[in-house]
């Protein structure tokens, strides 16, 4: 892996073991980074690449002037490292549209530059259908000029055909890299998105539990833990997820913990520990609760899940009031589709979802996450006396995946409604 501009790369030793423990996301990355900077304060790759992995806790004066200094000093070394360091200066900013565009210059000019991959997200956060395409386009290009030997590059062409619905595809990828490097997060992240699609259920908490034993501090153990406990509530096993989410996930991750209790609540079943509603509601009420439309949705579930009705119509009034298109056609109508369940009117929120139709994944995050909107109208639908209609929503994931008791659970009609929420069917056959 090469960071410089040409001849010999200048990273050895620390460095190339930072930028490979960067690539993987894992829990050695940030102190081999530290080490790094701190034993090259003139490398402005070191110190950019230590900010990508912690901007998120500076403040914007703070990061800024770092990344100056950076930029500064990368220039100095070559044109490569000061592109790169432009990049993560963007990134860090929250300039993903124009993050975006200078990656596709940049790799124009250095095909398949491993640290540059780490900021390809940019392409999905932007929020940009054209962009998400021109992102995953970008990806395949870069993966073909690296070729099949590139761990980092087919990690995340794993990723990416994960993301476009062709699960047998990713898996085979992010096998292979996991092959070549066995500690690639990007690889095991995809590989747990692809056996989400095909519901392998206890397979893959098996890996996962497998592959985070190795690393308990990797980047992504949280969100792992996650797709564990969906792998749990897939197969029917409810007690291990909620004991995942209630042990693995923090109060912080608020959007994680929502997906997994609105997701039990579907399913007529207990909810693992209960959010903290005030807390959600001050979130709301901050300057970031309604910036970007997913994170903004991750709060509405939280809502759900405390069945706070009045909450929710009224977040739907500030969501349909917003200039922002996204926000007003789709978050609206979604937001208001939760305060009806809860509410107990499944009719009202079928006809709601029924009516947004593709428009859904303007919520953004990805499948695994924009799934539950699928899951909420199953529900709905079996409620309000549709279980064909239910039924025919949810015929390719009954039929491809391996473990799926919990879309089962979704098209089995209560016996009686429940006005704080989603009602508990009937329990499943074997329990």
């Amino acid at each position: 892996m090469v960071v410089s501009g040409s001849g010999p790369a200048p990273v050895a030793g620390v460095g190339e073991r930072a930028v490979t423990e960067l690539l993987a996301l894992s829990g050695q990355a940030l102190p081999l980074l530290e080490k790094w900077a701190a034993g090259e304060p003139d490398s402005g790759v070191a110190r950019a690449l230590l900010m990508l992995a912690t901007g998120d806790g500076l403040g914007d004066d703070e990061l800024k002037e770092q990344l100056v200094v950076a930029h500064r000093d990368a220039t100095a070394a070559g044109e490569r490292q000061a592109s790169l360091v432009y990049g993560v200066f963007l990134h860090t900013h929250r300039q993903y549209r124009l993050t975006a565009d200078h990656l596709m210059a940049h790799f124009a000019r250095w095909p398949a530059d491993e640290p540059a991959g780490l900021m390809l997200g940019a392409f999905h956060t932007c929020e940009d259908p054209a962009y998400r395409a021109y992102g995953d386009a970008l990806v395949e290009e870069q993966a073909a000029s690296a070729g099949p030997d590139s761990w980092p590059w087919t990690s995340w062409l794993a990723a990416t055909r994960a993301e476009q619905g062709r699960a047998r595809e990713a898996h085979r990828l992010a096998e292979r890299a996991l092959t070549l490097y066995p500690r690639s997060g990007v690889a095991a992240h995809a590989l747990a998105h692809a056996e989400h699609e095909l519901g392998t259920g206890p397979a893959c908490v098996a890996f996962l539990d497998h592959w985070l034993a190795a690393d308990p501090g990797a980047v992504q153990s949280r969100h792992l833990n996650w797709h564990a406990a969906l792998q749990s509530i897939a197969s029917g096993d409810f007690p291990e997820a909620r004991r995942r989410a209630d042990t693995a996930l923090t109060h912080a991750d608020v959007g994680m913990r929502a997906a997994t209790n609105w997701r039990l609540l579907l399913a007529g079943q207990r909810p693992a520990g209960r959010g903290d509603l005030d807390r959600v509601r001050r979130l709301l009420a901050e300057p970031g609760g309604m910036a970007e439309i997913f994170h903004t949705f991750n709060l509405a579930l939280a809502l759900a899940v405390e069945a706070a009705t009045e909450d929710l119509y009224a977040l739907a009034h500030r969501a349909a009031a917003d200039p922002r298109p996204a926000f007003r056609d789709v978050l609206a109508p979604v937001v208001r589709a939760l305060a009806e369940v809860t509410a107990g009117r499944p009719r009202a929120a079928a006809d709601l979802l029924t009516g947004l139709g593709d428009k859904a994944e303007q919520v953004g995050g990805v499948r695994v996450e924009r799934e539950i909107i699928q899951d909420t109208l199953a529900r709905a639908l079996a409620e309000a006396g549709e279980g064909t209609r239910a039924a025919r929503l949810l015929h390719d994931r009954t039929t491809t995946r391996r473990h799926h008791t919990y879309e089962d659970l979704l098209l089995t009609r209560a016996t009686s409604a429940k006005a704080t929420g989603p009602a508990e069917p009937t329990p499943p056959r074997g329990q």
